[in-house]
Formats: C-alpha cells, structure tokens, sequence
C-alpha cells in the first residue's frame, strides 16, 4: 500500500466539495493522527493518573486523583513519613507551579535511598503524573525544571581507595 501525502490543495479541493466524503474523512483522520503537540490524558477508571519518579537510589509510584489534597506515602500521612519541614516543601512544589495546591490527593509508595532521595522520587513521579492528568501543565512544570529526573547518583568505590576518590591517609615513616 503507498500512502498518500496530504497538502493544502488535498483540504482546499475538500472544503469546496470536489472530493469525496470518504477521502475527506481520510483526510481529517490522518491530520489528527499526525498533529504534533496534541496530548491526551491518561487517566484510568478510577480517576486517577500514575507515574513513577526516580532520585539518587529512590523509586517512587504515584497515583494523583482529584481530591482534598490528602497526601499518603507508604501508608502514612506525609507529615509523618517527611517529618522536615524542607521536605514537606519539596513534595509541596510541582503544586506551586501550577497553582493546584490542595486540588489533589496523593497515594504513593516509594523504596530505596534515604529520606531526601525519596522526597525527590516523589517530586518527579508527582510532576510526571500532573502532566498526565491535565496535559495543560506539562509547559509550567517543564519550564520550572520539575519533569527533569536529577540523575545524579552516589559513586561506587574504587580498590585501592578508602572511598570513591579518597585516598589512604598517607604515612612518611
């Protein structure tokens, strides 16, 4: 089967009624199939939309839904499982961007890393999941810098070192 290009004088000749209808259906069908920057919401049956962020050595899985603004990170409450402050406001921040702060609520388990990493995993798995939801926040988020994964990990060590670049303290005699 060869595929046909469609031009400006393929939708002309369909606006003025000298093509047939099915070709002008075609026609419509491949345009809305190839227009670049048309995203859908990906959202399931429940409402909610699911993403996964990733820090350091944390995974987190999101599920964002519309709601009251309860946050839930591996069962409790995450004034609890965040107890700084300063990470409460890390997990606040994609909110800010989009000025959606208590539209949402949040259910989320994440593994690995220490407490910090994880409040990141779930910065980025929340971000990614707004971007699902409502595809309409993904240029505030992107702009902000909250849909970039910090890839930045901890360094293996070394033989022959005490750390990854740490040497032995040396000793004249």
């Amino acid at each position: 089967m060869t595929e046909q290009k469609i031009g400006l004088e393929d939708l002309k000749s369909a606006v003025e009624g000298t093509v047939a209808p099915a070709t002008v259906a075609q026609a419509a069908a491949k345009i809305s199939q190839t227009s670049p920057g048309v995203r859908e919401p990906k959202i399931d049956a429940l409402g909610r939309s699911y993403a996964t962020g990733r820090r350091k050595d944390a995974t987190a899985r999101v599920w964002i839904k519309a709601g009251s603004g309860k946050m839930i990170v591996n069962g409790r409450d995450y004034t609890q499982y965040f107890a700084r402050p300063v990470l409460q406001m890390i997990l606040n921040q994609p909110f800010q961007v989009v000025r959606r702060e208590n539209q949402f609520d949040i259910m989320c388990t994440v593994k690995g890393g220490g407490l910090s990493g994880q409040a990141g995993a779930v910065k980025h798995g929340i971000s990614r999941a707004l971007t699902y939801y409502d595809p309409e926040t993904r240029a505030e988020l992107k702009k902000a810098g909250q849909l970039t994964r910090d890839s930045r990990v901890v360094e293996r060590k070394k033989y022959g070192k005490a750390k990854a670049r740490r040497s032995f303290q040396f000793s004249k005699r």
